[in-house]
């Protein structure tokens, strides 16, 4: 019966019986608490003892539990026993006396570069998932996009059009607030450093260079992960949260099509348009403070930017682009899909997805780099 009190007494004698009656179950777990501090100072100066459970007329996870927390106390396995146990109990007991036996890893004491590399290894192992899952979502990209030049009718035109909206139209303001002030600031360190040598000309290409070759088509496509890379992870994990995407599965929807392929085409087209404004908007800010800081008129600077640039360098730039929009789209879609059940997991993989597209757009850049360097542009 459910309603029998539990109860443990002690008789004396070497070993030490303790003798356990009523129902230890979870409907008496205060009880039992009760009975377990009560006994706990003389289980602690006794080296051996014995459990007597004959009297015991239900058994549960909660009371053979504590039962083995008591066995426990001594330290050694002969030194404490179960006796009289029923057949019914014996296999919960069992299972209670394996529980937690293992002891945790000993904490590596070697020196601290060796641990430093050795977590710097597992690390670089570790990110093998990343690639792979990479390489997943950009097969499906790729299948998912041949299908729809197969079948026109299936492109989702009003999706396109209002996410190249969002990431596009609406992020022009900040984009060329940005870049103004980026060409605007090395225009100015540019003239302080070069007016020593008198060569305060020179700045104009420098900032032409740097703008429309790589500062401006990078700052875009930082800003463009930190802005619209994490609201597609946020969207993508929230919708996975919400199960909208296995709704989507179970309607015969590809959410690939659905939600993927209008988003990331949507980045591809307008990081190109962005980076084209930020190099002007760059451009201006560049001249604008060679005209106000370095007594250059608006005239000599458009004069000089027009030899010291040519259209090579802003094809070096703008070529970049989509490719860096692919990167930031894909990174996104695949951190979004990863969120699971919780508001902690969307967190962390939106952080993520914006750290994993900087750190991909820089590495893309230096690719390009090297290439068009080598190819002589």
């Amino acid at each position: 019966m459910t309603d029998e009190v539990p109860d443990l007494r002690a008789v004396e004698g070497d070993p030490l019986i303790l003798r356990a009656s009523g129902a230890w179950t979870a409907v008496h777990a205060e009880a039992l608490e009760s009975l377990f501090d009560r006994n706990a100072g003389l289980l602690e100066r006794t080296r051996r003892f014995r459990i007597d459970v004959s009297a015991v007329s239900q058994l549960d996870t909660v009371g053979a539990w504590l039962i083995e927390k008591m066995t426990r106390f001594t330290g050694a396995d002969q030194a404490a026993a179960v006796t009289n146990l029923a057949a019914p109990m014996a296999g919960l007991m069992q299972e209670m006396h394996g529980l937690n036996r293992s002891r945790p890893a000993a904490v590596s004491s070697g020196h601290r570069v060796v641990a430093w590399l050795e977590m710097l290894g597992r690390t670089v192992w570790a990110s093998r998932i990343d690639v792979i899952e990479f390489l997943d979502i950009l097969g499906a990209f790729s299948a998912a996009l041949w299908r729809l030049l197969r079948h026109p009718r299936s492109f989702r035109l009003t999706s396109t059009v209002y996410q190249l909206s969002l990431v596009g139209w609406q992020a022009v303001p900040i984009m060329a607030l940005i870049t103004f002030l980026i060409g605007a600031i090395i225009a100015q360190q540019g003239i302080f450093h070069f007016r020593r040598f008198g060569a305060e000309s020179y700045v104009v290409d420098m900032v032409g260079i740097l703008v429309l070759r790589e500062i401006g088509v990078l700052i875009v496509a930082i800003m463009v992960a930190g802005r619209s890379g994490s609201a597609y992870t946020a969207e993508i994990g929230s919708m996975k949260m919400r199960e909208e995407i296995d709704a989507l599965k179970t309607m015969g929807l590809d959410p690939m099509e659905v939600l993927i392929v209008p988003r990331i085409i949507a980045l591809v087209i307008a990081l190109p348009i962005l980076t084209f404004i930020g190099s002007l908007a760059a451009l201006y800010g560049g001249g604008l403070v060679a005209w106000l800081y370095g007594g250059m008129s608006p005239a000599i600077f458009i004069a000089r930017l027009h030899e010291a640039v040519s259209v090579t360098q802003f094809e070096v730039g703008i070529i970049k682009a989509p490719f860096m929009a692919l990167v930031i789209g894909l990174v996104a879609a695949m951190e979004g899909l990863r969120v699971e059940g919780s508001a902690e997991s969307l967190g962390r993989q939106t952080t993520s997805s914006v750290v994993k597209s900087i750190f991909l757009v820089i590495v893309l850049d230096g690719l390009f780099a090297v290439f068009f360097a080598s190819i002589g542009m």
